[in-house]
């Protein structure tokens, strides 16, 4: 006779431990003979960074692409951004970030963007799926000098909603913490945990919608484009857009029942935005209109 048992829960949690992902991906830039070049890469699955050919007149980008297909409870994506003085680069994400279900633990995505004296560092990932009783804990902190110039943003789609699901159980934190000069102007919070769906049908919550998305631009002249922000948000059928300054910086968010509706006026806006304040193309990576 045999006898089958089950794992302690103590070799459960440790073969857990031994598949989580911890990507890395770290990249800075910095300025040789007038021009912008990499100067430090540093990637470890399933984070991988690629470097394709900015258009005509456009700053040097990169895309950073995961090979996991999507974060699972435990795993942890590390993103450093770098971009040395007189340097002007972006950063974005090749595809859709998604976040499934766990069955407890949380996954983390933590990102860091310097942005050093004079420079230019524009952050767009693409958006962020929030499957049905996912748990993910993601934190963007900045650290920019006095002069440098800053344009990031981030998107969230809360639930798989093409399917008919809805984010109503798991977790959800996303934090932003902006420093200038080490002073802290600006940090903000999203908290979903418990009674989620009570929060997003609330009028005084997401009032029913499902997607959301928000952009900062910090620099020096942020009061001074206030005005241009809002005559290009304008007032989107399908869409609850808004906009305001304090303190150096400038906060753009977007809500929204349909996330195809809100990406595409989210994109529009961004490539406008930093056409007018920044002096650059009027256009996204190529891979943002697939």
């Amino acid at each position: 006779m045999s006898v089958v048992t089950s794992p302690s829960k103590t070799a459960q949690q440790q073969a857990q431990r031994a598949i989580d992902v911890h990507g890395v991906a770290e990249i800075g830039f910095s300025c040789k003979e007038g021009q912008t070049r990499l100067h430090h890469l540093y990637q470890s699955d399933p984070l991988r960074v690629l470097f394709p050919q900015p258009a005509n007149a456009d700053i040097p980008v990169a895309v950073i692409s995961s090979t996991a297909g999507g974060l699972v409870g435990g795993d942890r994506l590390d993103i450093q951004l770098d971009v040395g003085a007189d340097c002007a680069a972006m950063a974005t994400v090749q595809a859709a970030e998604k976040v499934y279900r766990s069955s407890g633990p949380d996954s983390h995505i933590d990102v860091e963007l310097k942005a050093n004296s004079n420079s230019w560092l524009e952050w767009l990932p693409q958006e962020t799926i929030v499957f049905e009783q996912a748990r993910l804990r993601r934190k963007t902190k900045v650290t920019m000098a006095a002069d440098a110039k800053l344009l990031a943003g981030e998107m969230l789609v809360l639930g798989r909603l093409a399917g008919g699901e809805q984010f109503s159980e798991g977790l959800l934190r996303d934090a932003w913490e902006v420093r200038v000069d080490e002073r802290l102007v600006w940090a903000d919070a999203l908290l979903l945990d418990q009674d989620i769906a009570r929060v997003l049908d609330s009028p005084a919550g997401f009032a029913g919608q499902r997607a959301c998305a928000t952009a900062i631009y910090v620099a020096p002249d942020a009061a001074e484009q206030l005005e241009t922000a809002r005559e290009l948000l304008g007032m989107p059928e399908g869409l609850k857009v808004g906009t305001s300054y304090l303190d150096g910086l400038l906060l753009m968010r977007w809500l929204g029942k349909d996330p195809l509706l809100l990406r595409q006026h989210y994109g529009r806006f961004w490539a406008a935005f930093r056409h007018v304040v920044g002096g650059f193309p009027e256009k996204l990576p190529r891979l943002w209109q697939i």
